[in-house]
């Protein structure tokens, strides 16, 4: 065995979405982001820290792999050290510059989170999935049964809202290991967050995928399997 695969789910995901991946030689666990909001407020800074310290209690080179904001989070992971060998990255943001924006998100993403609290379940997730950085695509797993999480959901919009998160560009050089940063070729808005954030990587790289929209590794999988391979057959293979 190679390693472990560390994945982390989207905002309004589950660990079940990682169901799918699979790569020869690398076990892969699918992280329950949830968990982690269970009994109070976590920020993301402290999420970090958490998750250095699980992955640092098992044995074995350790892969972070994040899709949106659990890229977001496992940014915050890698400007901590962390035990990575190396990080996939999938559509992260690495934070509004302006604080007007920050405040603006922060209010939007606070009526997210009162209506997954407290609004009808099936409405909050066909808002959630009507937005146009989605693209109309869907995950295998059934968000129906994210209801059980409905107050963790909520807190997720306010802890790790990305208005609530520090603009990380200035510290992106701070991350040693190699980062895949991947972004979809049809995601134009993280397309171009991309193009700007890997040459601040030491060892950075850029992978848009062919034809992908946002949801890079369910929309384009067997493009990302071959690019994951690849990439770790290099940096920790």
């Amino acid at each position: 065995m190679k390693g472990t695969l560390w994945c982390l789910h989207g905002a309004v995901g589950m660990a079940a979405d990682w169901q799918g991946l699979s790569l020869p030689g690398w076990a892969v666990k699918r992280v329950d982001l949830w968990r982690f909001l269970d009994c109070c407020a976590m920020s993301m800074e402290e999420f970090g820290r958490a998750l250095n310290t699980e992955a640092r209690a098992e044995q074995g080179p350790k892969v972070l792999v994040g899709y949106s904001m659990g890229a977001r989070l496992g940014l915050h992971a890698l400007l901590q050290g962390g035990p990575w060998e190396a990080a996939v990255l999938i559509g992260p943001h690495p934070g509004l510059e302006q604080e007007a924006d920050r405040v603006a998100r922060r209010e939007a993403d606070a009526e997210w989170a009162s209506h997954a609290l407290s609004g009808d379940w099936r409405d909050f997730l066909d808002r959630w999935e009507s937005q146009p950085v989605l693209g109309g695509s869907s995950f295998p797993a059934d968000r129906a049964l994210l209801s059980a999480r409905r107050r963790e959901v909520a807190r997720s919009f306010i802890d790790w809202s990305l208005g609530a998160q520090l603009p990380l560009w200035d510290r992106l050089g701070e991350i040693r290991c190699p980062v895949l940063w991947c972004a979809g070729e049809r995601d134009a808005k993280f397309r171009e967050l991309a193009e700007r954030a890997v040459p601040r990587l030491p060892q950075g790289e850029l992978w848009l995928a062919p034809g992908s929209g946002h949801r890079v590794p369910w929309e384009a999988p067997a493009a990302f399997r071959e690019k994951l391979g690849e990439f770790l057959e290099r940096v920790a293979g």
